[in-house]
Formats: C-alpha cells, structure tokens, sequence
C-alpha cells in the first residue's frame, strides 16, 4: 500500500514541474486524493458493498471535483493534474502512466448496459477539457488535444484535435509524395511573403499550418516554372530580358489621387442639389416663358 502510495507521489513529481515537496504533493493535490479514494471505493465495488463504494465516490466528488464511478478500472501512474470537472464512467479502463488534466470526461454514448466508456492504453495524455466518448480504444502513447470530442478508436501514437476529433500526426504516416523543395527557397518566400505561419512549425500538428505551408510550396513551384519559362524565352529571343516590373509613381496617379482625394465635386452656391439654377436667378427664366412675355 505505502509503495503504491509512493509510486503515485513520484509520478506527479514526474509530470508536473510545480511540485516541490512530498508533502504538498500528499496535501495539496486533488488528483491525487480523488485517485486513492477511488481505490477504495473500487475495492468496495467489487466486494459488493457498492452503496458504499457509490456514497465514498459522491464524497471524493465533493471533495475533491473529480466524479469517478468505482466500477471503473484504473491501472498504476495514474496522474490527473488540476482535476476539476474531470468524470470518468462506470466501464471505463485507464491504464499505466495515463494522464488526465481538468475538464476531462471519459463518457459513453449509450443507455445500454455493458461497455459503455472508452479504454485508454498505457501512457495516453488527455488535454484539458477533451471529451473521450463511446466503447473504443484509445491506442498506447496517443493524445488527445484540448477540447476534442473523440467518438473514434485512436490508433497507437497518434495526436487527435478538433471537434470532431481528426487525427493530424501518427508515428507511422502514411506514404506521400514529397515535393523537391529546397528549405532555403521555401525560406526565402516566405520571407518574400512577411509570413510565417501564425509562428507555427512544420513539425507540428496543426492542420491550418499545414495547408498555409502546402500554399507557400505551390509559391515555390510557380515561382520556379515562371524563372525556367523566362529562360526558355532568353534562348528564344536575345532581346528579351529579364528586368524587373517598373515602379509606380505618384504622378503618374495625379488625377486619380485628386479625386481620391476630394470625393464628392464641392456644390456650387449658385445652383440647387439637382443641378438646377435656384429660384430668383435670371436663367430662371425659361425659354417658353421668355415667347410667351414677348
């Protein structure tokens, strides 16, 4: 028992760099208090005596913000950082090195009785606020990113973000063409460009990134084919050349900055809005009644 307690103490120590003594750890943290706990509730559970497996549960609850069913199975290492809000089902299977953080839920899909709650294998991370639902398994090592709703298995290694839930990076990806582009000239546009992708990598797994990276590749390629097509033409023509686009001036614009400038015609004093003479004026006077005074 004292080791298993130790073992759980030495992995928040592991993965949480706030923790600084043995004590704290022991006093202060809630994950870790639901987590032994529910140990005795789920011993409770499975010698039948589950309305008190069930009244201990509420009570950890209470304490602590984390609801976990006793019936759940729950393997070594656990560690839930923060805890708040975190709820874990009745047929849910957690196992070694799995860590959890606030706002998670381990839910089923179904009034049906059997499994009902998700498996998640050895060293799975789930990020805050995830919801994890339904009777599948979450495959060793995978993770769940912030806010996704996964309804899918996972498969082993892979990072799931999104809502639905997409996988955007396995450890085995499937075979593609890669495009021939030399980093330096992807560099280059993108400097040509002021861009840099929300100052996100390559490596990581966002696909927005990814399709702003895709479009600065396909930059690449037409800007190549049209120096190979300016090329081609040098040969064809000797008096072609290959000079720059030239600049545009101001003056050459002056007319059209004027009336940019000034927006709507400055109304004449003399006139009405419609453009007519105003009344009193001696062009006034129209010509038939100019005939008929005559």
């Amino acid at each position: 028992m004292f080791q298993r307690l130790r073992e759980d103490i030495n992995s928040v120590f592991a993965r949480d760099p706030a923790a600084r003594n043995f004590l704290e750890v022991l006093t202060n943290y809630p994950g870790l208090h639901a987590l032994l706990l529910h140990r005795l509730a789920h011993w409770m559970w499975q010698r039948r005596l589950k309305w008190l497996a069930r009244t201990l549960s509420s009570f950890s609850r209470w304490l602590t913000g984390v609801e976990i069913h006793p019936g759940a199975s729950i393997g070594r290492r656990f560690f839930i950082d923060h805890g708040m809000g975190v709820v874990i089902g009745e047929t849910a299977e957690v196992g070694d090195d799995v860590t959890l953080y606030q706002g998670v839920t381990l839910g089923g899909t179904s009034w049906n009785k059997g499994k009902r709650h998700p498996t998640l294998e050895d060293g799975v991370i789930v990020g805050a606020g995830a919801k994890i639902l339904g009777p599948f398994t979450v495959g060793t090592g995978a993770k769940i990113g912030s806010n996704a709703v996964v309804t899918k298995e996972v498969p082993a290694g892979a990072t799931v973000v999104g809502i639905p839930g997409k996988i955007v990076k396995r450890p085995d990806p499937d075979v593609v063409e890669e495009l021939e582009v030399d980093p330096a000239r992807r560099e280059a546009m993108r400097r040509k460009f002021g861009f840099d992708a929300y100052g996100i990598s390559q490596d990581m797994p966002d696909p927005v990134a990814r399709s702003i990276q895709a479009m600065l590749d396909h930059m690449h390629a037409v800007d190549e084919r049209i120096e190979r097509m300016c090329g081609t033409l040098r040969k064809l023509d000797a008096s072609y050349r290959d000079g720059s686009l030239p600049e545009l001036r101001d003056e050459d614009f002056a007319d059209i900055l004027d009336d940019a400038d000034s927006g709507c015609p400055p109304l004449d004093p003399e006139k009405r809005d419609d453009g007519e003479p105003r009344e009193g004026d001696e062009s006034d006077v129209r010509p038939e009644k100019q005939k008929g005074n005559g």
